[in-house]
């Protein structure tokens, strides 16, 4: 990502409580607050003097960096569940050897690097938006830890990891991801922004993308990394303006152009993960032949018709879904990918839109002469092993190695 969240021209009143970080959460209020789901307002702290003076309500707790550094067995090798821009994540348990009396819980810990492009403002900002706001789609922020120059955020833990790694990595995960489990990605994530648009003053998330999308033991799937995130237009206002971040191959073609940002930016980044769930293949892939390295400026025309996409489709999905439903799917990932921002829908009209061919791809009813998961077709094997090598083949070499 590496740049950091404007906050310039907005205006907060904090309440101070007390004067270092304490064992409780954020509190900071706005003039014109925004009220979450857990009825906390959504606030940014100018800075980490600010959060250490106003550490707030009991949502979040807040921990030492010894605790942290026990929890995670030290920082080793061997807990490290990832690594990017920010620095590295660690699996880590918090339990009475770490906090007396405290419940013992699986956490993820996010350890921010002193020289990373992100500082202190990307940081804030997640420890803003996901210590307020609460819904089962947004990953849950457990506490934070800002010691000196040390910047921690603890997060749930998310067994299945991210959406990624089962879409580009499958060599290396066990579990298949199959059709339904795509459908019930795409709506929990839906979900999730259809949340942050509703709230009073909109959040725009502005960084949606396949490895900021975890996944529970359940693959129920959960929005994560908020560092990007801001206030949207509100009142009169038809966008804000802002410096472009995010992630190329992921950002609103008028987002890039202009620096507007709204709502329906985060609706075509949805739309390229739509896309790429649908197809198996990254946004941006410069090992495919040159007309195919934009993933949608190549299979964006192709989703409307349905011979041309069954060719294109990823091959892992073969026979798992109903034409018509992956049709009507189809069809919303090209919404999502208008190049006006008036031709896609709202989030919110995405969610009644999956939400119907979720339970229908569950129910055992034969659409347009292809079958759903749990239909067997009549020339199917006796043996129930036979034919899986060819209904999910492991991708071909090159598209799942990192």
């Amino acid at each position: 990502m590496g740049s950091c969240l404007s906050v310039e021209g907005e205006e907060y009143q904090q309440r101070e409580r007390n004067s270092s970080c304490g064992n409780r959460g954020i509190y900071a209020e706005s003039k014109s607050p925004v009220k979450s789901g857990s009825n906390t307002f959504v606030i940014i702290p100018r800075n980490v003097k600010d959060l250490r003076l106003s550490p707030g309500n009991g949502d979040l707790d807040i921990f030492t960096y010894e605790e942290m550094k026990l929890a995670t067995k030290g920082f080793r090798p061997d807990q490290i569940l990832g690594k990017g821009g920010f620095g590295i994540v660690y699996r880590g348990v918090i339990d009475e050897n770490v906090r007396p009396g405290y419940k013992t819980t699986q956490i993820a810990v996010k350890v921010l690097d002193p020289e990373s492009l992100q500082g202190d403002r990307e940081w804030l900002a997640e420890v803003n938006y996901l210590g307020n706001l609460r819904h089962p789609n947004l990953v849950k922020l457990i506490g934070y830890s800002c010691e000196d120059d040390h910047r921690l955020l603890i997060y749930e833990y998310m067994a299945s990891g991210n959406l990624e790694k089962h879409l580009f990595f499958s060599k290396w995960v066990r579990t298949t991801l199959t059709w339904h489990r795509r459908l019930k990605i795409a709506l929990d994530t839906a979900k999730g922004l259809a949340f942050l648009h509703g709230v009073e003053k909109p959040i725009i998330y502005r960084d949606f993308k396949t490895s900021n999308i975890l996944l529970d033991e359940d693959f129920n799937a959960k929005l994560s990394d908020f560092g990007l995130a801001r206030v949207g237009p509100t009142g009169d206002q038809t966008h804000v303006s802002t410096r472009v971040m995010g992630t190329y191959g992921y950002a609103a073609p008028e987002y890039i152009m202009t620096g507007h940002l709204t709502a329906r930016s985060d609706v075509y980044g949805f739309g390229v993960v739509l896309l790429e769930m649908l197809l198996g293949r990254r946004t941006m892939d410069k090992s495919r032949p040159s007309r195919e390295h934009n993933l949608v400026e190549w299979a964006h025309p192709l989703l409307n018709h349905s011979k041309k996409l069954m060719r294109i489709l990823d091959h892992r999905i073969e026979g798992q879904y109903s034409t018509k439903i992956l049709m009507k799917v189809a069809n919303l990932a090209y919404q999502c990918l208008s190049q006006n921002p008036k031709g896609r829908p709202l989030m919110s009209q995405v969610v009644e839109i999956l939400q119907p061919l979720v339970t229908q791809e569950l129910s055992p009813v034969e659409t347009s002469g292809s079958i759903t998961l749990y239909e067997v077709p009549k020339d199917a094997p006796q043996n129930p092993n036979e034919g899986l090598s060819n209904r999910f083949r492991s991708q071909s070499k090159g598209e799942d190695e990192p």
